[in-house]
């Protein structure tokens, strides 16, 4: 959520940026029904101020004999005009939050204006494997090395749901495990949150209320909308600290969780994106840190190193981009993405994003810090980034580790944890 201050005092330079991510902007309503507020408070508490002078000083007349009916009649028109106040200053709060509430974030300065086609490749790591035989993609490798159950996932979930079994299942498994071994050992704390989260977590997390309808709801016979099954564990890492102060001496605080991530989004979303590349669960490990302000942009580049090292780590080759003010989410202010390259596809895929949404998202949650010797809160910075999905790493694995034996070639970190340095042929 937005600084309605900052709004105020800069209206102009924030249209500016809003327009990064919006087709039109105008916050005179908004700052229309700030003025208003504004406007009746200061009405409202004179009000009250005279009311509780009034009150004091009716008991004074009535003991020295004094009339006092025409104070009450005041009194009784004032009371009515206070509730009048009160009411609409309620319904003006009401519609300043929800406006804010749909605006997105600002993009951070160095960020680029326009969508996909603006991203800006920043760096790459290793070179495309190159074959001297007719390579496969990873739906055919993974299918034939029986790592993947495509045909029982449907039938058990329906389209956009597949299985692991045996060595898939343990190679994913290894994968996981791998990710959360690096994040201990980097001093992150582990976190398994509730995978049912409550209305306010995703309005926290800047997903709600413009992006309530891309998660599977839970709905009660009488209530509607009561939970919602996590998209990401961003969603649950967000809310870690809401309605929370903190000490300046707490910071940063650095927080990961293992979960499955569940989307709406269509399995098949483009007929070359098979398999594993979109679908409805698939596992994810998240970083997380809330953040003093001076230490967010620090913050950022430390997810993004470790997001990175996880990658080199498996051998892959990959590119990272930082995205375009369309192409990163609404909520935040600068994203990296972490991108694998997937031979059959002849491309990069993301595999990580690294997100710094400053204090858009502790605003929405009221997550703030004080500085030591200081009376006023601060609201925290908050950073997320994949470390890592594997829907798409493990494609990448069997794709660019395959061998023209039908075997493929595994790295050290998981080689280690499975016994062996390789899958397999099917025929072998």
């Amino acid at each position: 959520m937005l600084d309605l201050a900052l709004i105020r005092k800069n209206r102009e330079a924030v249209e500016d940026a809003l327009r990064m991510r919006m087709d039109e902007v105008d916050l005179s309503g908004l700052l229309d029904r700030d003025a208003r507020r504004r406007e009746l408070v200061g009405s409202a508490d004179e009000l009250k101020a005279r009311r509780n002078q009034v009150s004091a000083e009716i008991p004074r007349l009535k003991k020295a004999g004094e009339p006092v009916d025409t104070l009450l009649a005041e009194m009784k028109d004032v009371s009515a005009r206070i509730k009048t106040m009160d009411q609409e200053i309620r319904e003006l709060d009401e519609a300043i939050r929800d406006e804010l509430a749909r605006l997105p974030n600002l993009p951070a300065p160095d960020v680029p204006a326009g969508g996909k086609e603006a991203n800006v490749p920043v760096r790459s790591w290793g070179e495309p494997p190159q074959f001297d035989f007719a390579a496969r993609d990873h739906v055919d490798l993974v299918t034939s090395l029986g790592l993947v159950d495509y045909e029982r996932g449907v039938k058990m979930g329906g389209n956009g749901f597949w299985l692991y079994r045996g060595t898939g299942a343990r190679l994913e498994w290894a994968l996981l495990n791998f990710f959360v071994e690096s994040h201990l050992a980097d001093g992150y704390e582990f976190v398994l949150p509730p995978h049912l989260l409550t209305y306010e977590c995703g309005f926290t997390a800047g997903q709600f209320p413009k992006f309530e309808d891309d998660v599977f709801q839970i709905r009660g016979e009488s209530q509607g909308f009561t939970h919602f099954v996590l998209p990401t564990a961003e969603t649950a890492l967000i809310n870690f600290h809401r309605d929370e102060i903190l000490s300046e001496a707490e910071l940063p605080r650095k927080y990961f969780s293992y979960t499955p991530c569940y989307r709406k989004e269509a399995g098949s979303y483009r007929a070359q994106e098979r398999g594993m590349i979109r679908g409805h669960q698939f596992n994810k490990v998240e970083i997380f840190q809330f953040t003093a302000p001076e230490d967010s942009e620090r913050g950022h580049e430390e997810l993004l190193e470790k997001a990175e090292r996880l990658v080199r780590e498996l051998g892959l080759h990959y590119r990272v981009s930082l995205l375009a003010a369309r192409d990163a989410s609404a909520s935040m202010a600068k994203t990296y993405d972490i991108e694998v390259w997937i031979p059959s596809m002849n491309q990069y895929l993301e595999v990580s994003s690294v997100s710094n949404a400053h204090d858009y998202q502790a605003r929405r949650g009221s997550i703030r810090f004080r500085r030591e010797g200081q009376k006023q809160t601060e609201f925290v910075h908050s950073l997320n980034a994949s470390g890592l999905a594997t829907s798409r790493i493990l494609p990448a694995l069997v794709e660019q580790g395959q061998q023209a034996d039908g075997s493929v070639l595994l790295p050290a970190a998981l080689a280690d944890r499975l016994g062996a340095d390789r899958i397999p042929a099917a025929s072998a």
